[in-house]
Parts: C-alpha cells; structure tokens; sequence
C-alpha cells in the first residue's frame, strides 16, 4: 500500500510535469486553431480554451476538474483512444482515430484525433489535436 505521503508527493510532481510542459507549449495551446489536449492521466490533463468551449466548459480548468476521462468520451470511442495512448507510450507510435466526445450539457461531438507521444524530463505524454467533424 502506498503512503497518502508518497501519492502526494507524486500527484505534486505531476502537477508539475504537466504545468512544465504545457508552458513551453504554451503558444501552441494558446495560438492554435485546433482544439488541443495535454494528457498524462485522467487526474493530469489540460486543454487549450477551443476545447473547453467546443465540450461547453466555459474554462479549461473546469474541463480539467472531470476526473473519469470516461465521462468525456463516448464508450465506443474509448477502446480506440486507449488503444492508441497505449501504443504513443510503449512504441512512440502516433495514431488517427474516429472518437466522439460527451458535451457538457450531455450533446456529442463526432472528430478526428490525431494522437503522438510528447517526452517531458522524463516522462511520456500524449498530445492530442482535435478535428470536430460536421
């Protein structure tokens, strides 16, 4: 069983990695014309404000704040986001993929992801750019 010491420590410490990483990326989530996410796992993520706004958050944080990626993405989706996180971290391999997120207020968006893996002092991410598809 792990400490609620050594889980704060390490949830500090991802704080930090996501932080890092999102301000040296900072003009690309800012600047962008593409909803974009930063992910490193369910509890350390960040969106740029196009994202928060196409899934009806009025705030990145608040879109960060939803703890269950689960409750973001539609059931179907989930196995191919999964499936292509799981090959950015174990093979450094970047995916396209069909998903179809939850809105806020219950609606969906039906987009193309484009999913690569992103290294950090150390630590793997995935960058997610988002393609809404009308």
């Amino acid at each position: 069983m792990v400490s609620k010491n050594v889980q704060s420590d390490l949830h500090s410490h991802h704080e930090e990695l996501i932080g890092g990483l999102y301000n040296q990326m900072k003009s690309i989530f800012e600047s962008s014309d593409q909803p974009m996410y930063l992910y490193l796992d369910d509890t350390h993520k960040i969106c740029n404000q196009k994202l928060a706004s196409l899934l009806g958050f009025k705030t990145p944080d608040q879109w960060t704040s939803v703890r269950e990626f689960s409750d973001l993405v539609e059931e179907k989706s989930m196995k191919s986001l999964v499936t292509a996180y799981n090959d950015a971290m174990s093979r450094m391999v970047g995916s396209t993929i069909n998903v179809t997120w939850r809105k806020k207020s219950g609606g969906k968006v039906d987009s193309s992801v484009i999913l690569v893996p992103v290294a950090y002092n150390g630590h793997l991410f995935a960058l997610h750019f988002i393609s809404p598809r009308t």
